[in-house]
């Protein structure tokens, strides 16, 4: 059986169109404005990622970094975050979900106890940034068996024998990251650059998923539409700074800026 991810990406390769892949930091600025945010950019997102909020993260640029910090200032924890994924499937079951922090978390709770909360609250996939290959094939197999889809990453430093090997391993998507850099950052690679890189890594194996991730704004989505989906993060963080300095509802914000992202890749 398909996993929800693989879905998500067969529909929009007959609709012709890269997968909109949104990613937000649970507890943002409420738990309840957390699942809020969900809810309303599910409508236009394919694949929703959702961050673990964390205090030391290491490829975070600071408008995540900003995210996380409401999140941990409101006192969000683990199980919060497994409660928000809970809340959300129960409405909208098919949309798949991912995961994404570090480590440390995982490793404080106990992978096989990690993997269950996944499991029973819904989670579709996990991003496990400081878990690089192969140090991660042990836990990406205990998610292959709980049919959660453990998301590798690939960057512009990658060796090609490496990234057989990683693309090998991988389950229904493969995360690549655009530029060295944190998330946020200015573009310095033009978009040109990043799909030639990205259609290289494609000939290894086309029938395989892969995302770009990094530097994705609303000027920028357009003129990367031809790969398979694109990741649009620090944007959405930093609209809901912008919108709370300013007294406003990021639910009501988000859900523009979602939609308007949308409508540039159809």
């Amino acid at each position: 059986m398909s996993s929800k991810i693989a879905l998500a990406f067969e529909k929009c390769k007959k609709e012709r169109r890269p997968a909109l892949i949104t990613y937000t930091v649970a507890g943002d600025n409420t738990k309840n404005n957390s699942l809020k945010i969900l809810n309303v950019i599910s409508k236009y997102a394919d694949i929703l990622e959702l961050g673990f909020p964390h205090n030391t993260p290491i490829a975070d640029g600071g408008q995540i970094q900003g995210s996380s910090h409401r999140a941990l200032k409101n006192g969000i924890k683990l199980k919060d975050v497994f409660q928000i994924v809970k809340k959300f499937k129960k409405k909208n079951s098919n949309k798949p979900l991912i995961l994404m922090g570090y480590f440390n978390l995982i490793y404080q709770s106990g992978e096989d106890i990690f993997l269950k909360n996944c499991k029973n609250s819904g989670v579709d996939g996990l991003i496990i940034v400081d878990l690089p290959f192969p140090e991660n094939k042990n836990f990406a197999k205990k998610c292959k068996k709980k049919s959660i889809n453990f998301i590798q990453l690939l960057s512009p430093t990658t060796s090609k024998s490496r990234m057989k090997k990683i693309i090998n391993e991988s389950h229904d998507m493969i995360y690549y990251i655009s530029m060295l850099s944190t998330t946020g950052g200015k573009l310095k690679v033009s978009p040109k650059e990043i799909l030639h890189n990205y259609n290289k890594i494609k000939k290894i194996n086309p029938k395989k998923n892969i995302v770009i991730g990094f530097g994705i704004t609303e000027k920028t989505i357009s003129s990367l539409k031809s790969a398979n989906g694109l990741v649009v993060g620090s944007l959405l963080c930093k609209t809901i700074t912008n919108s709370l300095k300013m007294r406003q509802n990021p639910v009501t914000k988000l859900d523009k800026v979602v939609y308007n992202l949308k409508r540039k890749i159809i």
